[in-house]
């Protein structure tokens, strides 16, 4: 059986309902194009999409929005987990909270939108509610070497009824299932939730969600898959057992692939680090960023969406020694800690505006649970015998080759190049740790 690159993590929002006196109802923010609501796209490979969607203004500022988002929650993850292994996936974040967004009103409404980094004066919220669509649609597309699918899933209390609006709108921007669920019934919620989640995730996620609250008045998740092949598959027969350095004081042993050949690369000589674009098939690349010992910090604060963008401009197709160890990561986070430090305080608390999805007064978000795993191996090209047409080297050709080795604490950025979107960041300080 051939060995697959597979990553897929899933973002889950349990919002509780407590019982709050009826709080004044705020009109909501809405603009002309509103009634034209359901505005589908087009799949993939349609003639719509021919051109770069990065000509579409709006589009624009919900990619850079999105980019903002998904650095400055890596800062905050890594602020709390100074030695640990990080891994998430920021667009499935974002597409969740934009989701809630369609419910919240007022002071809670603005709270979302600028904790995903939107600027409200320069972009509508009919705009960021679009984009979502126009982006989920590009994103989700398969083929037989390739698979990305993302979706949203509500589960709602059976006693409650939700607005009708909110029902056509989550379905039309984020083609989200919406289920009725009898909470008081916790096992059986439990039960219908988890076969869901295991269902969508190819089985890989299990048991996700457990010991809910009878109180429990809505369940929000977002999920995302992801199946690829390297472009240029790696050799199992020149993996070999060599040392990983943790830390100044510990080594472990991991299993490190090798291949020779060209790569986009760049050595920047300001954050001393260097940076290897590994593509997949499809329009996806890995982007491995290998900090020089003791300058992880300084390339962290410097994760910004201008650095990766003059990294993107800066890589050169040469030919390098690639030696990247095989590895299995996972990360599980409370997503509720680390967006309350990005202004989204009111969601949580009594002061919550979601009279957007049902009258009923006291709806808060109780519970955010994220998680997102990822293996890296030689291959997975099924295709016995696929063959890489290559530049062949000459014993002749200089300069030599620069040999990069993932030895160390090192970066990972993957991203879908049609969209210019992160898929997913990571951080691998230590292979052999799976969290």
């Amino acid at each position: 059986m051939t060995k697959m690159k597979t990553t897929f993590s899933l973002c889950l929002l349990l919002v509780g309902l407590h019982t709050l006196a009826l709080r004044q109802q705020h009109p909501r923010y809405r603009n002309k194009q509103d009634d034209a609501k359901g505005t589908h796209y087009p799949g993939r490979n349609s003639q719509w999409e021919e051109a770069s969607p990065l000509k579409n203004k709006t589009f624009v500022k919900l990619v850079f929005s999105n980019a903002d988002f998904a650095f400055s929650f890596y800062k905050l993850v890594a602020s709390e987990a100074m030695d640990k292994n990080i891994f998430f996936s920021p667009i499935s974040i974002s597409a969740s909270f934009a989701m809630l967004a369609l419910g919240a009103k007022a002071v809670t409404l603005t709270q979302i939108l600028e904790g995903l980094a939107f600027n409200l004066k320069k972009t509508q919220e009919q705009e960021i509610h679009e984009g979502f669509c126009q982006l989920l649609h590009m994103l989700n597309r398969s083929d037989s070497e390739f698979q990305l699918s993302l979706g949203n899933a509500l589960f709602i209390e059976e006693t409650l009824k939700p607005l009708q609006k909110f029902f056509d709108d989550v379905k039309s921007f984020y083609e989200s299932e919406v289920f009725s669920t009898d909470f008081n019934n916790s096992i059986g919620a439990e039960s219908q939730i988890n076969s869901y989640i295991e269902e969508k995730t190819n089985g890989k996620v299990v048991k996700l969600v457990e010991n809910l609250d009878p109180l429990t008045a809505m369940v929000l998740i977002n999920y995302v898959f992801f199946k690829a092949h390297w472009k240029k598959p790696f050799s199992t027969a020149l993996t070999k057992q060599e040392d990983f350095f943790v830390d100044q004081k510990t080594s472990v042993k991991v299993d490190m692939m090798y291949r020779k050949g060209y790569y986009r690369n760049y050595f920047d000589e300001e954050l001393s680090c260097w940076l290897v674009q590994v593509p997949y098939n499809g329009d996806v690349a890995a982007l491995f960023v290998l900090p020089d010992e003791g300058k992880i910090k300084q390339v962290e604060d410097a994760l910004l969406k201008r650095t990766v963008t003059k990294w993107e401009k800066s890589l050169q197709d040469r030919k390098i020694h690639l030696h990247i160890p095989k590895f299995s990561i996972s990360g599980t986070y409370d997503v509720k800690n680390i967006v309350k430090q990005m202004g989204m305080v009111n969601l949580f608390t009594e002061q919550a505006d979601l009279s957007g999805i049902t009258e009923e007064p006291g709806l808060t978000v109780s519970k955010v649970i994220h998680r997102a795993m990822l293996n890296v191996h030689e291959n997975g090209t099924e295709a016995a015998g696929a063959t890489v047409k290559e530049i062949t080297w000459r014993s002749g050709d200089f300069p030599r080759p620069p040999r990069v080795r993932f030895n160390r604490p090192f970066l990972l950025l993957i991203l879908d190049k049609f969209t210019h979107t992160v898929l997913f960041i990571g951080k691998i300080v230590n292979p052999q740790k799976n969290d």
